[in-house]
């Protein structure tokens, strides 16, 4: 979920660049004699367009109520683009779990099966975001290290094969500031709205062995749940090591956190354990630019390998200190602390 600053900066400069032509064009038309003017250059829809292919693997994943322990391989194509008014970014990945965290029928606590191979899930979001200095045609919402003040708006969505058969939606919204880091980083924070709609539960079904009977009081009728409207804030950082001599500049540190709010009860809008605050991040992503060491400046970041540290508090919401599923049937499952490692190539 990295995007490179340079390309932004660059991207920004061609989109007040189109001004240009529109000045002196007006120039021309109150000339008091002739002025020939120069043709206007089409620039394109979009000034950035980044793709990205992702291989990587986690070496100690968790998944509640199942394991507190599951390595994965993952998959993931990345987008991101720039365009005259904004952003947008588009993410898809696919995880593929060991046998530690079993695909479905395995992995229910009342019918116990072996042999099952590791889960697959896949998970996506977008995340577009729209500027005022953009929009506005000011500058008024810049000022020091503050670089730009945006709306943003984004959703999320999974489908596992797993036996809680999760399949999330959610929609977020709000305000993003980007700030402007050292060499030429960039340090971004999204105060949300956020939304979890949809995301379904084998284990709250009725009928299942350990749900209630009582549609919408004590389980639900086809296991899907609707939790309440809450609030999440979200940031990132990317900053090169220019610090470094230039022989060692190659490297890069980035970063991720996702802080999302109490939304209920984990069961949704029946009886259950109260949710917690989820923290889902990547404090710190150490990046060697692979293309630009082997080939030259030109490459720059169309290789990346990477190592990184993940962590995950409460994970989808579950209180990890009170939740049946985090400390009954697999105790620890929801909390994660893993060392996470891969690389990324640009297309």
């Amino acid at each position: 979920m990295i995007y490179n600053f340079r390309t932004v900066a660059a991207a920004a400069a061609l989109s007040l660049a189109t001004l240009a032509p529109m000045t002196l064009a007006s120039a021309a038309d109150m000339a008091p004699f002739p002025v020939k003017a120069k043709p206007i250059l089409d620039l394109p829809f979009f000034l950035v367009n980044d793709n990205r292919v992702t291989f990587a693997y986690q070496f100690d994943g968790a998944d509640p109520g199942v394991t507190k322990k599951t390595a994965k391989q993952v998959y993931a194509f990345t987008h991101f683009d720039v365009w005259a008014y904004g952003t947008n970014f588009f993410n898809i990945g696919l995880e593929k779990a060991d046998h530690a965290s079993p695909a479905n029928p395995c992995a229910d606590p009342a019918r116990p099966i072996t042999g099952c191979e590791g889960a697959t899930e896949i998970y996506g979001l977008i995340r577009s975001t729209f500027g005022f200095n953009e929009m506005f045609s000011t500058k008024s919402f810049s000022y020091g290290p503050l670089r730009n003040v945006s709306l943003v708006v984004g959703a999320d969505g999974s489908t596992e094969n797993r036996f809680f058969s999760a399949s999330k939606r959610d929609v977020v919204a709000g305000l993003q500031f980007a700030f402007d880091l050292p060499y030429k980083g960039f340090f971004n924070v999204n105060p949300l709205f956020y939304y979890e709609f949809a995301n379904r539960s084998t284990f709250t079904q009725c009928g299942y062995p350990f749900a209630g009977v009582v549609p919408g009081v004590t389980c639900n009728s086809d296991g899907n749940r609707k939790f309440d409207p809450t609030w999440a804030v979200e940031m990132n950082y990317y900053m090169d090591l220019g610090f470094l001599p230039p022989s060692l500049q190659y490297f890069a540190v980035s970063g991720r956190a996702g802080f999302y709010g109490p939304k209920g009860s984990e069961n949704g809008q029946i009886l259950g354990t109260a949710t917690k605050t989820e923290i889902n991040a990547e404090p710190i992503r150490l990046t060697f630019d692979a293309s630009k060491a082997i080939w030259g400046e030109k490459y720059t970041h169309n290789v990346d390998v990477w190592v990184a540290y993940r962590l995950w508090r409460n994970k989808f919401g579950l209180d990890e200190n009170a939740s049946a599923a985090c400390t009954t049937i697999a105790a620890g499952s929801c909390r994660e602390d893993s060392l996470y490692s891969g690389i990324t190539v640009k297309f």
